[in-house]
């Protein structure tokens, strides 16, 4: 049985709840409506923020995932009956830690994942920094990992993720600046290397500068905004790719995951302090993947002696 997502990213401006909510409800009523929804960073958490010290900023946003605003985004969610990323929030935790957190709700309304951003941007973003790795499953479909922002720029994260199973990888960004134009292809590598989906959904003028795209897990950018404009884009994400291009190859010649045989040495990482393991270098396989395309153990690529020889 194939896996297919209708996914749904919208490029807008910061906005309030309320106005998040009515503009949410209009969008799923219309031929853009998806089963997974995605917002850019910040994006119920940035109004004002130029005109807001740091300590009226977490003091306006800042509140416990269980607070008023992640149980109003749960009902939102199960009121419409879809997957909902509803962007970043501010997370204030227990011992009073403020952190930048991906939220995940599921058709049901439950808080199914949460993930602290890594790589905050320093020293703009004041935050406190998180220190796991988050991916869950949408049962029937795959798995799917979070990342924000200028987490991207760290390959670490992404390798991470693919390594954990996640077949897509959303990464909310809220970028108002000239560096978004490296994003784009830091955003394809990331796909290519890992061979998973890569969603990049960014924010609307006059708080970012757009440009959010979809890349396949060979590299191909399937559907992108040209500029900063209010957008709402639907494409439809294939998880079977990401098992098709492990198995035949990124262009049918490419397999970054089989590089390891039977018998190779460990390779050490000195700038980890750590090291590949050939063992353990291979991903996790989505529980949703199907048997004819999930690699056979040992899972070990051997290339043709004829592509040997051209090498």
């Amino acid at each position: 049985m194939s896996r297919h997502l209708r996914l749904t990213l919208v490029q807008a401006a910061a906005e309030s709840f309320a106005d998040f909510a009515e503009g949410l409800r209009r969008r799923m009523k219309s031929p853009n409506a998806g089963q997974l929804v995605v917002y850019p960073e910040l994006h119920l958490c940035s109004l004002g923020l130029g005109e807001m010290s740091d300590e009226e900023f977490t003091a306006r946003y800042a509140e416990p995932l269980d607070g008023p605003r992640g149980r109003a985004l749960g009902d939102l969610a199960r009121e419409l009956g879809i997957w909902l990323i509803p962007g970043t929030v501010l997370e204030l935790t227990d011992d009073g830690r403020v952190f930048n957190t991906a939220v995940v709700y599921a058709p049901d309304g439950r808080l199914v994942a949460s993930y602290r951003k890594i790589f905050t941007w320093r020293p703009y973003e004041p935050v406190d920094v998180g220190s796991e790795f988050v991916v869950f499953d949408m049962p029937g479909t795959g798995r799917v990992g979070l990342s924000i922002c200028y987490d991207a720029w760290y390959p670490e994260v992404t390798r991470h993720l693919a390594w954990m199973g996640a077949e897509l990888v959303v990464n909310i960004v809220q970028t108002p600046t000239a560096g978004r134009a490296q994003e784009i292809p830091v955003n394809q590598a990331n796909a290519i290397v890992n061979q998973i989906w890569v969603a990049s959904v960014n924010g609307a003028a006059p708080t970012a500068v757009g440009k959010t795209l979809l890349v396949d897990p060979e590299g191909n950018i399937r559907v992108a905004t040209s500029g900063s404009e209010d957008a709402t884009i639907l494409s439809v994400v294939d998880f079977d790719h990401v098992p098709a291009a492990r198995k035949f190859g990124t262009s049918g010649d490419s397999w970054p995951w089989d590089h390891f045989q039977d018998g190779d040495s460990p390779l050490e990482l000195p700038l980890y302090n750590g090291r590949i393991d050939p063992a353990t270098w291979r991903p996790a396989i989505s529980p949703e993947t199907p048997e004819p395309l999930r690699p056979a153990a040992p899972a070990v690529f051997r290339r043709p002696a004829a592509a040997k020889e051209d090498a």
